[in-house]
Parts: structure tokens; C-alpha cells; sequence
């Protein structure tokens, strides 16, 4: 598995030759002679898109569902248990520590194991754990199901953002992690009024409540991909039995001209790990998380403050925002991707995204300005986020880029822990979220700094 990965992912870098530009195989078909081969290599990107990116895309919809569907059950459960909103942004939080702890180790052993044996793994037990959430009665209780499912899930997006650097070049990335990464706005498209549905329609059904019967349906579509997972993902290009021999030989030769051009790329641990640059994206990737998720964990419970009632109705306004998201990613992704530009792509929305949930304050009782300000602050922040995770592959390959990806995804989700206990703790001390989301803006604005810092000959590929 490690020489596969090794030979198969390429960044490329661009330290000795400021000047010189990678060739993209659409900008081939200019010329008639060479029309054929970029043909060609489109219809083979094509068809390992469509082998690829659905399933997986399924699967982040179905982790990140089981991930923030908790800002739902809330609704429910706080009264039931009797919890305060500071336990629930603990509990919410203790998640990251465990997904921290574990997410560098986690990459490492896919590598060594195989994508389809260890992706498999962490949606079955990811699941399982999901679930038994329905027995929660105490704090304690819920901190430990939430670490647990915290260490289960560890690994997957990093996991599966390296894995794709193993089936396409630099140059294309920008456009496959945004059509893998729309499962996250996605879960809460489908996600928010689904979870609405059930919490009202399966109350008391079996003696359980709504929100137990949540964290129950929605953990089956994880266990069930798990194990379709097995048969569905080859662990690299020279496994798959969908590919003939010519398109793996094409595979290959494009994946070692992007490894030629990226020939001052790190590929050890050590240099995936002591990478200052690795440290900078998790800075960046930490902002990013604060806002994301404030929104994703506490949005129902922000909606219903500005005046909706019905679970079913805040699960639809929540969806609006959500769906701005996909739209954003797939609008900026392409557009980074058009124009070979990755800096000012994810400047741009951050400003945005800072301004637009700053403002959210000002209207906190009107439910219209509400889900506005939510949806344009979505769009940005969340559209930035493929480009961002674009990024890592740029300056690390093999081993390195398997660290660095886990490393930057550790040190982003400390934010996770963050966000939802300081709002919770804001929310209890002085009624309001306002001062937590101006924090969020601001870290925003901040890490527009690291973003300028990144060398533009590097990362704009």
C-alpha cells in the first residue's frame, strides 16, 4: 500500500522554477494533434469520478449526519435528561478529543492497510457507536458515547482527501474534494428536515423518544456503506477491475509527470509532521472549524430562538443554509480550479463569511435576516473549504502527505471542543451567542493572515 500511494500521489511545487506553469491536459485540445489524448484522459477522469466520488460522497454525508445530528436531538433531549447548554457544548465538544488523539495514527494505518479495509471500518463502528447514544441518562455517559465516537470516526476525511491524491493530479483536485466534500452540506440538506421528521413522527413509538430513535435511524445508513465499502473501493489504481490496462497505464503516466513536476516535494513522516507549513493550514483549517461548527451544531437551536416553533420547520430552515453551502463549494471549487489560484479563493469568502455572521447578532429575533446571514455566511465559509483542503498535497506527498493531512484535520478540530463549549457557556452565562460568533468572525479575519503568508508560487497549482 505505501508504494502505491507513494508513486501514485504527485504534488507539484514550483520552489526552483517560480515561472513555470504544469500543463493541464484540457489546455491541450487547442491543438488538433493532441485533441485525441486530452479526450482521452477527460473520459478517464470521468469515469473514475463517477466510480468514486458518489459513494464516497455518500459516505461524508452519512458521517457528518451522525456527527451533527446531536444539534437536533438537543431540542429533545436537554429537557429530558436535564442537561444545561454548558454540558451539552462539553458533550458536543469531547467528540474532537478523541477524533484529535487519533486522527495522525488512524491515516498512518490506512496506509498501511488499505483504503477499503480501513474506510470500511471507521463507518461500521462510527455507526454503531452513533447509535448508542439512545441509552444516554447521565453527563458522564454522554461525554464518554461522544469521545468514543470521536475515536471511531478519526481518520476518515483526511483518509479519504489523501486517498484521492492517489487517483488525480494536482491540477484536478480543486473540483473532486469540492464534489466529495458537498456530503457535509449535504447531511444537513437531507439531514435537517429528515431529522425534524423523525423526532416528531417516531415520539414515544416503542416507549422511546424522538430523538432516540434519531441517533438510531440515522446510524444505519453508516453501518450499511461500511460494509458496501468493502466491496465498492479498490485500495489504489492498480487494484481497480474497472480499469483496463491502457487506463491504468495512462493513469500512471499522468500521475508520474505530476510527480516529476513535484519533484521538491517531502514525502517522510518527519516531514509531514515538523512541517511549519502543515502547522499554518491547521491555523487556517481551526477558524474555518469555529464557524462551522456553531452553525452545524447549533443553528436548529439559533433558528428556534428567532421564532420558529415546529421541529419539522427549524429542520427546513436549517436546510437552506446548508444547500447555499454546496452551492458555494462547487461555485468556488471550479473557479480556483478555472483559474489556478488558491489564495485569494479562500481569502475572499472568509471575509464574507466573518461579515455576514457578525451581522447574524444584530438580528437574532428576526427569523428571515436570520437564515439570510446564516446561508451567505455558509456559502462562503463552508465554499472554502475544498480549495483549503487542496492545499497540503501542494508541498507533501506519500507518507508526508498522509501525516500532514491527518495533522492539519487534528490541530483543526481542537476548534470543534472550542466552539461548542464556548457557546454553550455563553449561552448559560449571558443568554445570548452574539459574543461567541464576533469571536468566530474575528479568528476568521485573523487567519486571512496565514493564507497571505502561504507562498503563492507553491500553492497556486
Amino acid at each position: 500500500m505505501c508504494a502505491d500511494y507513494r508513486h501514485a500521489s504527485a504534488p507539484l511545487v514550483y520552489e526552483d522554477q517560480p515561472h513555470a506553469q504544469p500543463r493541464d491536459t484540457h489546455m491541450l485540445s487547442a491543438h488538433p494533434s493532441t485533441a485525441p489524448a486530452a479526450e482521452t484522459a477527460q473520459a478517464l477522469y470521468g469515469k473514475i469520478t463517477r466510480k468514486l466520488i458518489p459513494f464516497l460522497c455518500l459516505c461524508y454525508l452519512a458521517a457528518y449526519l451522525d456527527r451533527i445530528n446531536i444539534g437536533f436531538a438537543k431540542l429533545q433531549m436537554l429537557g429530558d435528561l436535564q442537561f444545561s447548554e454548558t454540558a451539552y457544548g462539553l458533550g458536543a465538544g469531547l467528540f474532537f478529543v478523541g477524533y484529535i488523539l487519533f486522527e495522525v495514527p488512524s491515516n498512518l494505518l490506512m496506509e498501511k492497510v488499505g483504503a477499503r479495509v480501513w474506510i470500511a471500518r471507521i463507518m461500521i463502528t462510527w455507526g454503531l457507536l452513533s447509535a448508542c447514544t439512545l441509552l444516554v441518562t447521565t453527563p458522564t455517559q454522554f461525554y464518554a458515547v461522544r469521545f468514543l465516537l470521536g475515536v471511531a470516526e478519526a481518520g476518515f476525511l483526511p483518509g479519504v482527501l489523501y486517498y484521492l491524491t492517489t487517483w488525480f493530479p494536482t491540477q484536478r483536485r480543486g473540483r473532486i474534494i469540492a464534489l466529495f466534500m458537498i456530503g457535509m452540506p449535504l447531511s444537513s440538506v437531507v439531514g435537517g428536515p429528515l431529522s425534524g421528521w423523525i423526532m416528531g413522527a417516531f415520539d414515544t413509538v416503542a416507549g422511546l423518544r424522538g430523538w432516540q430513535w434519531l441517533f438510531v435511524l440515522e446510524a444505519i445508513p453508516s453501518v450499511l456503506l461500511g460494509i458496501l465499502a468493502l466491496w465498492v473501493l479498490p485500495d489504489s489504481h492498480h487494484t481497480a477491475t474497472w480499469l483496463n490496462a491502457d487506463e491504468k497505464a495512462l493513469l500512471q503516466q499522468q500521475l508520474g509527470q505530476d510527480h516529476a513536476e513535484g519533484q521538491h516535494s517531502k514525502y517522510g513522516f518527519r516531514d509531514g509532521f515538523f512541517n511549519l507549513k502543515v502547522w499554518m493550514l491547521g491555523g487556517i483549517d481551526f477558524s474555518i472549524l469555529l464557524s462551522a461548527y456553531a452553525l452545524a451544531f447549533w443553528m436548529p437551536t439559533l433558528i428556534r430562538n428567532a421564532g420558529a416553533t415546529d421541529n419539522f420547520h427549524i429542520g427546513v430552515l436549517t436546510a437552506l443554509p446548508s444547500l447555499a453551502a454546496l452551492i458555494g463549494m462547487l461555485m468556488i471549487g471550479a473557479s480556483s480550479d478555472r483559474h489556478r489560484e488558491r489564495r485569494w479563493h479562500i481569502i475572499v469568502p472568509f471575509v464574507v463569511g466573518a461579515t455576514a455572521m457578525a451581522a447574524s447578532t444584530f438580528f437574532s429575533h428576526n427569523l428571515l435576516a436570520i437564515v439570510l446571514l446564516f446561508a451567505i455566511a455558509s456559502a462562503a465559509i463552508l465554499g472554502a473549504v475544498p480549495v483549503f483542503f487542496s492545499l497540503p498535497a501542494t508541498f507533501l506527498t506519500g507518507r508526508a502527505a498522509a501525516t500532514g493531512f491527518a495533522l492539519a484535520c487534528s490541530l483543526a478540530n481542537i476548534a470543534g471542543l472550542v466552539s461548542n463549549s464556548l457557546m454553550g457557556i455563553a449561552i448559560d452565562v449571558t443568554g445570548s451567542s452574539s459574543g461567541a460568533l464576533w469571536f468566530f468572525a474575528s479568528c476568521l479575519l485573523l487567519s486571512c493572515l496565514l493564507v497571505v503568508a502561504l507562498p503563492a508560487r507553491l500553492v497556486n497549482r
